[in-house]
């Protein structure tokens, strides 16, 4: 370590300041134990962890980075705002980046493969790293061209900033530490282990040329992210739960406003895709 930066392999660096936000939002949690406990302290933390995982999950993973449905230019705009407010960067970085793991999954082009460089980096160092920060604008070029979208990613702070004020004016300093730090880390850790824990842990129903597998615990804790073998099989589908006994709960939403018509179009995976290819593993 050398001043102001942590400094890793492959010319990887990961500046210290970045870092600092993420520890304090994670040490304010344990604010938690010196506070009086209210049940609807817990019910905001987890309506606002639920809520927040759907967004990402359905938009910017589902829609952004694979569109694999459609919606209105209005809806599209409720979806960025609300998944911003995870503090997950903004949607066109984070899509960017999805679309290039996609791309060279488990090779050395990878951003976060846990197989090549270990948990902890796939998990939340490539995510801090400097090297990152930029978004891949030509990889997104699809969705940049919405000025507002352009803006909710250069702001993309804003968002959970507001999410966190709200908290404070509502509740006070317990519901922003349960309605905001505490739901916020446990949806980060929860959405990070699809980038890593999938990718070590779990079976493997398809031979893909990377390393991804399904696990069942993760698709009920990330609304159907789990079943990640399944998305690295067939991208195209909204549906990330192939076969109906896996659950999938964003898609189950999906479907539901789907009638309403507030999105169309979903892709299903085709026949001859459900058609398993066994691994070995």
């Amino acid at each position: 370590m050398t001043l102001g930066a942590i400094h890793l392999k492959r010319g990887d660096r990961i500046p210290v300041a970045k870092a600092i936000p993420m520890v304090a939002v994670h040490l304010a949690c344990l604010a938690a134990f010196f506070m009086g406990f209210r049940w609807s302290y817990l019910i905001v933390c987890l309506a606002l962890y639920y809520v927040r995982m759907f967004f990402v999950t359905a938009g910017y993973h589902r829609y952004f980075s694979h569109r694999s449905f459609k919606t209105s230019r209005a809806f599209q705009f409720v979806m960025a705002l609300i998944a911003t407010s995870s503090t997950q960067k903004g949607v066109l970085w984070w899509a960017a980046h999805h679309r290039h793991h996609h791309k060279y999954s488990d090779t050395d082009q990878d951003l976060h493969s846990p197989t090549l460089r270990g948990f902890m980096w796939s998990h939340i160092g490539w995510i801090l790293a400097d090297r990152y920060d930029a978004t891949r604008t030509e990889l997104i070029g699809d969705f940049h061209k919405f000025a507002e979208l352009r803006w909710l990613n250069k702001y993309h702070l804003v968002p959970p900033v507001v999410l966190g004020v709200a908290t404070y004016l509502i509740g006070g300093w317990p519901l922003l530490v349960w309605g905001y730090c505490i739901s916020t880390v446990l949806l980060w850790h929860s959405s990070f282990t699809i980038n890593s824990l999938t990718h070590i842990f779990g079976k493997r129903r398809y031979a893909t040329s990377d390393s991804s597998r399904n696990s069942a615990i993760l698709a009920l804790v990330t609304m159907g992210e789990g079943w990640h073998n399944n998305h690295h099989h067939y991208m195209a589908s909204t549906r990330q739960g192939f076969f109906w006994w896996e659950i999938d709960i964003t898609y189950y939403i999906l479907k539901v406003l789907s009638w309403f018509r507030i999105v169309w179009d979903l892709r299903e995976p085709p026949p001859h895709i459900l058609r398993p290819a066994e691994s070995g593993d």
